[in-house]
């Protein structure tokens, strides 16, 4: 479980490598064409990695990363994304800033859902 949640997609790998992350892998065009043709699926859609874009197409529109944080960790000034697909697999990506600073207000200090227990 751990390398399907840390790997990522890098141009100048091909196949796979070592992660600078310290856990999961690389991979490169080579294995997503692999993966994708094995299991006849048109593409890959993921996340767990930053985009400043939102989001970011790869290895000829095999692989995405959608990213849906904006300013990752008050910082990084990324813009986010979010994947609709509609009934007939249609794809539309809706872009978004983080909301201004002056508007956000104090989090909320009721206890957690007991399904996050």
């Amino acid at each position: 479980m751990c390398d399907l949640l840390w790997s990522d997609p890098e141009d100048i790998v091909d196949g796979w490598g070592l992660s600078p992350r310290g856990a999961g892998f690389l991979f490169g065009s080579s294995v997503v064409a692999s993966f994708t043709h094995s299991n006849n699926i048109d593409y890959i859609c993921r996340a767990h990695q930053l985009v400043m874009e939102g989001y970011k197409w790869m290895f000829r529109n095999q692989i995405v990363t959608v990213w849906s944080a904006p300013n990752y960790c008050y910082r990084c000034g990324n813009v986010a994304a979010i994947l609709e697909l509609d009934e007939n697999l249609n794809k539309k990506f809706r872009v978004f800033d983080a909301a201004p600073q002056e508007s956000r207000g104090a989090p909320s200090k009721k206890p957690a859902p007991d399904y996050f227990l």
